[in-house]
């Protein structure tokens, strides 16, 4: 298992500053050199200023020091204000190295926020992730080499630093199928946040979870193999075998098996054949080519 972190975050009032015109140069311009500094020019009067304010301190702060922000009362301090050309507020600037490299003025959604600051730590040479990004490589690392306690206890660690990492909600449910712990994936996946449930590497984990269980119900290979021979008509023994080569990591076959009982009768079982085709090729990466070749074939049959 990795530690995350590497290292006490910056505590909040050194990566946070009021600033006026004395300590400007200090806390905005000498410390630039280090890292970079947002500085976000407000008044207590301007409402957009009220929302926007609080949201960058949020990211700045997730960011464990790799930005810092100063927060610049245009009231108190007009000769900064005038010096930057403030016409409106809220406005804000990001300066590295003693100069602005960034900037924008008025109020933006939470999305783009995070990208501003994202930017402005990439500018800088930084991680704009804190390092969970690592983390996150080195635990699917240690699933895919077969390690999967260790990627579990990393998922969840990256969890208590960033609950909504999509990446560490699907990589921990991986983890525990992979122990065989299928309530447990359960679980995870129906505990991920309403805002980011419909991502696509939730639906492939669901979609994982659900091969799982039918695996686990799968028949003898040998015994559905034999029966299907004996009876190529026979839609649920084909439909069976489908599920078993499935389990048995035979998933082209599988897809070639649903696929020739879609051919035969597309709507047998409600379109059963259809419906675990798409699951299939919801667990499996959009780019793989079984699911790309799959699709191509399902279409040239739907559209024939």
């Amino acid at each position: 298992m990795i530690e995350l972190g590497g290292g006490a975050a910056a505590p909040a009032d050194d990566l946070i500053k009021d600033v006026n015109e004395s300590t400007f140069m200090q806390d905005v311009v000498d410390a630039s050199q280090e890292v970079p500094v947002i500085v976000d020019f407000w008044a207590p009067w301007c409402g957009p200023c009220k929302t926007l304010g609080p949201a960058l301190e949020a990211e700045v702060t997730a960011a464990n020091g790799a930005v810092k922000m100063a927060k610049i009362d245009v009231d108190q301090n007009q000769m900064i204000a005038g010096q930057m050309q403030i016409q409106s507020i809220p406005a804000v600037f990001a300066f590295y190295k003693g100069q602005p490299i960034d900037g924008f003025q008025g109020a933006l959604p939470p999305s783009e926020i995070k990208a501003f600051v994202d930017r402005v730590i990439e500018a800088g040479g930084g991680d704009p992730s804190g390092g969970l990004d690592d983390a996150i490589e080195a635990a699917a690392m240690m699933l895919e080499e077969g390690d999967a306690s260790d990627a579990a206890q990393t998922f969840a660690a990256i969890l208590e630093e960033d609950d909504q990492c999509v990446a560490a909600y699907a990589g921990l449910a991986r983890s525990y199928l992979a122990m065989d712990e299928m309530d447990q994936a359960e679980a995870v996946l129906n505990g991920v946040p309403a805002e980011i449930s419909s991502d696509a590497m939730i639906e492939a984990a669901f979609a994982q979870l659900a091969l799982a269980r039918q695996a686990a119900q799968a028949g003898p290979l040998a015994e559905l193999t034999a029966a299907v021979e004996a009876n190529p008509d026979d839609l649920q023994a084909r439909f069976d075998l489908a599920t078993a080569l499935n389990a048995n990591a035979q998933t082209q076959e599988a897809v070639d098996a649903l696929l020739e009982i879609f051919r035969r009768d597309r709507e047998w079982n409600e379109g059963a054949a259809k419906t675990q085709l798409f699951t299939i090729f919801d667990a499996l990466e959009a780019k793989d080519p079984i699911v790309l070749n799959g699709r191509r074939k399902l279409s040239s049959m739907i559209f024939v």
